[in-house]
C-alpha cells in the first residue's frame, strides 16, 4: 500500500517567489538574451520608419495588405514595438536580479580564508611526500606570499588559493552587461540622432525643421536642443592620386552658440567631432550638388539653385533629380553627375576620379504630373515617371544649356555638400564603458586559472593541488612549488 503524499499549494507570496527565482536565474538570462538577438533580425531585414521612412511608404504602395498587416505587428519599428521592449525589460530585469546577489556572495567570499587543509591529501591531485627536515612550513610560506597567494595556516599545515580573479572577471562582465544595457536605455529614452546635408556656403539652425531626418528618444523634448547656428565655409577632400582613395577630410565652419554674438571657427574631421554642450556633430558623407537653373518657355526662372546628388561609387558618380513643380506643366530630371568624366564599355559615362576635375551632367527631362500634391511622402533623389512623357537627353557641360519643348536647363557649375549628423546620446558614455569592462573581465575569466595548494608537515612533507575546471598548468606548478621548497628547507639559495 502506497501513501500519496499530499504537496501544499503555492499561495500567492509563494508563487511570486518562484517567479522571481525562475527570472533571475541564468538559465532565463540566457534565454532572454538569444530571443533579443532573433527579435531584432526583423528590424535590419524589414525598412525602419526612423530610419528609411521611404522605404517604407514604398512598400506600403507596392503590399498595401501585407504592409498593414507588418504595420500591426509593429515590424516597422521593432525597436520601439511592445514585444521587443518587452524582451529588452525583461532581460534587465533578470540580468540584475541573477547577478547582484552573485557579486554581494563573491565579494565576501574574496575576503574570506581560503578553506582548510583536507585530512586526506593524498586522494588530490598531483599529490608528493617527502621526508620533513623541520622548515619546510616557513620555506612554503615565503614562498606562496613572493607568489600572491592567499594562505591560511592551521595545526602544522598551510592552506593557499590564487585565481580568485577568475570569478570577479565572469561577474564584472555579467555587470558590464547590464551597464550596457543602461547605456542604451538612456540614450533611446533621453537621446536625439538627426542628418542634415548642406551645401558649402549654406546656413543650419538647430531646430527641428532644420534636418533631413531627425529622431528623438522617448522622452526627448525640442527644449533641450542645443541652440546654436553654423555656416558651411568650405570642405576640402584630398585623394590618392593613384588608388583614388580618400586620405582626407576637413570641414570648415562658423559657429554661433547660445547668445549668438560670438563666431567661433572649427574644423571637423571624419574622426574628430564639434562638441558643443552634450551635443557632438559628425561629418559623415560627401559630394556634390549640381547648380542649375530652369527656364520655362516664356524664358522665366522656374527654379534656380543646388541640388544635392547621392554618390554611388568610391569615385562619386551621383545620380539625383531635380523637380520643378512650378514650371506649366511640371518638369523633372533624372540626372546622373560625374566629377570626372569618361566612357566605359556597356555603362556609359563613368567618373574615373573622385575630384571634380571633368564635370558633366547627364539628364532625361520628363513631363507630367510629379506627386508632389499627392500627400505621399516620396524620395527627393528620385523621380516616379510612370505617368510622365519624356522629352529629351542631354551631357552638359559647366555653362551649357538642354533646350526642351517648353523650356530649358542650364548647367550652372556645382557646389560640395556635406552630411552631418547630429547627436545627443547621454548613454555613450556608459555603455562604451560596460563594453571595456566586459572585454577585460572576459578576458580575466578566461585566462586566469584558480588553484589551490596544500602543504602538510609532520614526520612527513605532503603536497597537493586542485585546479578548479580542470585547468592546465597546475602539475608544473606544484613542481616549482615543491623545488623551491626543498631549496629552501636545506639552505640552498
Amino acid at each position: 500500500m502506497t501513501n500519496d503524499v499530499q504537496l501544499p499549494e503555492l499561495d500567492s507570496v509563494g508563487l511570486l517567489r518562484y517567479g522571481w527565482r525562475q527570472l533571475t536565474s541564468m538559465r532565463t538570462a540566457l534565454i532572454l538574451l538569444m530571443l533579443l538577438g532573433i527579435a531584432a533580425i526583423p528590424g535590419s531585414l524589414v525598412p525602419q520608419r526612423t530610419q528609411n521612412p521611404m522605404a517604407v511608404s514604398a512598400a506600403f504602395k507596392g503590399s498595401p495588405e501585407l504592409s498593414q498587416w507588418m504595420d500591426r505587428l509593429s515590424l516597422f519599428d521593432v525597436y520601439g514595438s511592445p514585444w521587443f521592449s518587452a524582451i529588452y525589460i525583461l532581460l534587465f530585469i533578470s540580468l540584475i536580479g541573477c547577478v547582484l546577489p552573485r557579486t554581494f556572495e563573491h565579494f565576501h567570499a574574496a575576503r574570506a580564508l581560503p578553506p582548510a587543509t583536507p585530512k586526506n591529501l593524498n586522494r588530490m591531485e598531483f599529490y608528493s611526500s617527502w621526508p620533513a627536515t623541520g622548515n619546510e612550513l616557513e620555506a612554503a610560506r615565503k614562498w606562496f606570499k613572493t607568489n600572491r597567494f592567499r594562505i591560511l595556516e592551521k595545526d602544522g599545515s598551510i592552506s593557499a588559493e590564487k585565481g580568485f580573479l577568475r570569478e570577479t572577471g565572469n561577474l564584472f562582465f555579467h555587470l558590464a552587461l547590464i551597464l550596457i544595457l543602461l547605456g542604451i536605455s538612456l540614450s533611446s529614452l533621453f537621446g536625439m540622432r538627426g542628418d542634415a546635408i548642406l551645401n558649402v556656403g549654406e546656413r543650419f539652425v538647430n531646430t527641428p525643421t532644420s534636418y533631413d531626418s531627425l529622431a528623438y528618444g522617448k522622452l526627448f523634448k525640442d527644449g533641450k536642443l542645443e541652440s546654436f547656428i553654423l555656416n558651411i565655409d568650405n570642405f576640402d577632400a584630398k585623394y590618392n592620386i593613384v588608388t583614388n582613395a580618400p586620405e582626407d577630410y576637413t570641414l570648415s565652419i562658423s559657429l554661433r552658440r547660445g547668445n549668438l554674438e560670438n563666431i567661433e571657427k572649427h574644423l571637423i574631421k571624419v574622426n574628430s567631432p564639434l562638441a558643443i554642450g552634450n551635443t557632438k556633430i559628425y561629418l559623415q558623407a560627401n559630394g556634390y550638388s549640381p547648380v542649375v537653373t530652369v527656364r520655362d518657355s516664356k524664358g522665366n526662372v522656374a527654379m534656380q539653385g543646388p541640388i544635392p546628388f547621392l554618390s554611388q561609387d568610391g569615385n562619386l558618380r551621383s545620380i539625383g533629380a531635380i523637380k520643378v513643380p512650378d514650371a506649366d506643366p511640371q518638369v523633372g530630371f533624372v540626372g546622373s553627375f560625374v566629377p570626372t568624366y569618361a566612357r566605359s564599355n556597356g555603362n556609359g559615362a563613368i567618373s574615373v576620379f573622385p575630384q571634380a576635375l571633368d564635370p558633366r551632367l547627364l539628364l532625361a527631362a520628363w513631363s507630367g504630373d510629379l506627386g508632389l500634391d499627392s500627400g505621399t511622402p516620396q524620395s527627393v533623389y528620385r523621380i516616379d515617371t510612370s505617368s510622365m512623357s519624356q522629352l529629351g537627353l542631354k551631357s552638359l557641360k559647366p555653362g551649357e544649356v538642354f533646350i526642351y519643348p517648353g523650356g530649358s536647363i542650364t548647367f550652372e557649375g556645382y557646389v560640395q555638400w556635406v552630411n552631418l549628423q547630429i547627436v545627443n546620446d547621454p548613454g555613450k558614455n556608459f555603455a562604451l564603458l560596460g563594453a571595456i569592462v566586459a572585454i577585460l573581465g572576459l578576458l580575466a575569466s578566461l585566462f586566469t586559472r584558480r588553484r589551490r595548494i596544500w602543504i602538510r608537515v609532520g614526520d612527513v612533507v605532503e603536497v597537493a593541488g586542485l585546479a578548479k575546471n580542470a585547468a592546465p598548468g597546475l602539475e608544473q606548478e606544484l613542481k616549482v612549488f615543491i623545488e623551491a621548497v626543498k631549496s629552501e628547507a636545506k639552505g640552498e639559495k
